[in-house]
């Protein structure tokens, strides 16, 4: 048999070498920490869950446990939720959420829930004047404001009294371009102060988010010679409670 050189040997040895790191580095992942020029898809169910070195979670994004979808955004001290778009509630549609410190249950900034368009909370208050006194007998405007409407639906509080032997009315009045429409129940009072509490949904105001129109209650002397007294406790506009009152 003819001698092979030992140089040949020691090239077939480092060539054998050579495939076998080759082959191993080819079974081994590279680090993913940045992608360029690219897009990223996390599909079929699944989620980005990124998370303080305590443990908290600071985002999650994809499905939640109860396989719905969403963002969920929380501060690195564990003390809660800080936004949440959608969410792990099934009855939260695909809300848009912030809370305060703390977390859940309660948001301080949202969407309304059923009603599209329409800011939930912050409630915002909208400023009548106080008591008016009530002697004609014809409808009369004893307080009046303006509205621009953020929430779907209007929480309004009014009463009307009236002295012993004099009976009187009052009643929710929407201007809109100029044209009057009552808003919920007319109200009567006889020798008592009658209150009324009332919400009125869209479909009874008719108002989209952002448009301007005015309310006002009108006062009515419907017998005897007293002077009644017409009042606002307060009107809000708030976030819808079901779905029922979305429409």
């Amino acid at each position: 048999m003819a001698a092979i050189p030992l140089d040949l040997l020691d090239r077939i040895r480092a060539l054998e070498r050579q495939v076998r790191e080759l082959a191993g580095r080819a079974q081994t992942r590279p680090a993913m920490t940045q992608i360029n020029h690219g897009a990223v898809v996390i599909g079929e169910g699944g989620s980005l869950d990124v998370r303080a070195p305590g443990g908290a979670q600071v985002l999650g994004v994809g499905q939640f446990a109860t396989g719905r979808y969403g963002v969920s955004m929380a501060r690195e001290d564990g003390t809660g939720i800080a936004l949440e778009v959608g969410g792990n509630d099934t009855t939260a549609a695909q809300m848009v959420r912030l809370f305060a410190r703390g977390g859940y249950p309660s948001p301080i900034v949202m969407d309304d829930g059923y009603a599209d368009g329409y800011l939930g909370r912050p409630w915002v208050p909208i400023p009548l004047a106080p008591g008016a006194p009530v002697t004609a007998a014809d409808w009369t405007t004893t307080h009046a404001g303006t509205i621009r409407t953020q929430h779907a639906v209007l929480a309004a509080q009014w009463s009307i009294w009236a002295p012993a032997g004099t009976t009187a009315e009052a009643r929710l009045m929407l201007n809109k371009g100029g044209d009057l429409a009552q808003l919920g129940d007319t109200i009567t009072a006889t020798g008592k102060e009658t209150y009324a509490s009332q919400r009125i949904t869209p479909n009874t105001h008719g108002l989209s988010h952002g448009e301007i129109a005015g309310l006002m209650i009108q006062a009515r002397r419907t017998a005897g010679t007293g002077t009644a007294t017409a009042w606002c406790h307060g009107i809000w506009g708030t976030n819808t409670i079901n779905a029922k009152e979305a429409n």
